[in-house]
């Protein structure tokens, strides 16, 4: 992939856009609710796939760097290896999956799959790293950090599917 400084722009506007929706949260125990996915299923859906993909990747280097802008304006290597990494590492798969089934047609379904796919990777990622790092089982952990995510997760899948499809032919 050849960075001309349009692509630059849509991966900087796209990783500023997870670092400001990343502080759109709610604090509700050890994972909160936030937009973040938002964010990644709607760069999924409105950028080429690796530019998803690197702007969530400039994203995560930089909050790993320190700066504070993981939810609850969180940072450094730290919130990488604690309990909500995975679900941090997750949004790389979930905007790839995410762009790839966007991009097979304009179709609304294909949408969706993709960032059902894509949720449902953050999601593995998440809860495995979350089980390793906290000692929990695995119902525990999916009480804590899944389930109670799913209603707020399918308001965004739609959103960010509605908005792609929107906006993939003003932005691209």
């Amino acid at each position: 992939m050849k960075l001309t400084v349009r692509k630059m722009a849509h991966i900087a506007l796209g990783a500023a856009l997870l670092a400001v929706f990343s502080q759109i949260s709610i604090p509700v125990g050890p994972v909160p609710i936030n937009l973040a996915l938002l964010a990644v299923f709607a760069m999924g859906a409105v950028l080429p796939k690796w530019e998803a993909v690197i702007a969530t990747l400039l994203y995560l280097a930089l909050g790993a760097a320190g700066l504070p802008i993981f939810s609850g304006f969180n940072g450094g290597f730290g919130a990488l290896a604690g309990p909500t990494g995975g679900y941090l590492i997750g949004y790389l798969p979930a905007a790839y999956l995410a762009g790839v089934l966007c991009r097979k047609t304009q179709s609304y379904k294909n949408y969706i799959l993709g960032m059902v796919l894509g949720l449902v990777v953050c999601y593995l990622l998440g809860t495995i790293w979350y089980i390793i790092s906290m000692g929990t089982g695995i119902w525990q952990a999916l009480w804590s950090c899944v389930f109670p995510f799913l209603p707020g997760d399918a308001v965004k899948i739609a959103l960010a599917a509605y908005i792609g499809i929107r906006m993939k032919k003003e932005i691209c």
